[in-house]
């Protein structure tokens, strides 16, 4: 049976004044989990939204909650992040001085392990030892916690070097890609073996309905 390719609509380009409609109406035309970016000012240059905000939307939709904290030492959050309704915990590799013991941590509340890197990052960090707990590797495909970025055409290759890995260790594993996912690239990321795409401004400029439709329509054809 062909595995499911998962839309995430990134909460960071909605609409905040109708979050609560926008994101029932999400679960109904096809969107399989929402990606929610929480940013420090510190590991990434801007803010976003923390655990209030998770906890007060949680009650919005059914949809698995898929928490990307762009934050550094995310360790300190883990619990509160489970607690507030993250079904994925991500964290990005180049913010924990502890890893292992973060990711750990995030296996011990129940929650799906995630791991980001950013575009930078060698791949060659992504031993068996750290995929062997994860369940998500999420691949930056731009700079994370700033706009207007073009997607690094590097990434393709990159998402299959990581499939190739996970393959080489018997490993299952979702490839999750995030930045500037659109209708002209999301062909390419999917057979290069992405699992996860996050999208942004594809779903949310424009007609939200429409676009998680037409995302989802030709995701289902991939």
């Amino acid at each position: 049976m062909k595995k499911r390719i998962k839309l995430a609509p990134s909460l960071l380009e909605a609409d905040y004044r109708f979050l609560d409609k926008q994101l029932k109406m999400m679960e109904t035309v096809g969107a399989d989990s929402v990606h929610i970016d929480v940013m420090d000012g510190t590991f990434v240059p801007n803010l976003s939204m923390g655990m209030k905000m998770i906890q007060s939307i949680r009650q919005s939709t059914k949809l698995e909650f898929d928490v990307h904290m762009m934050v550094q030492e995310p360790h300190r959050f883990i619990k509160k992040m489970a607690e507030a309704g993250s079904d994925v915990i991500t964290v990005h590799f180049e913010a924990c001085k502890d890893l292992t013991g973060t990711l750990n941590s995030i296996k011990k509340e129940g929650k799906k392990v995630g791991l980001a890197i950013k575009p930078e990052t060698s791949l060659d960090v992504l031993t068996e030892n750290l995929l062997m707990p994860i369940d998500v590797v999420q691949l930056m495909t731009v700079e994370p916690g700033l706009e207007g970025q073009s997607f690094i055409p590097d990434s393709i290759n990159k998402i299959s070097e990581i499939q190739k890995k996970l393959h080489e260790i018997d490993k299952s594993a979702d490839i999750e890609v995030d930045g500037n996912i659109t209708m002209d690239n999301i062909k390419q990321v999917v057979q290069a073996g992405a699992t996860i795409i996050v999208a942004g401004k594809a779903i949310f400029s424009g007609d939200m309905v429409e676009n998680i439709r037409k995302m989802r329509s030709l995701l289902d054809t991939l």
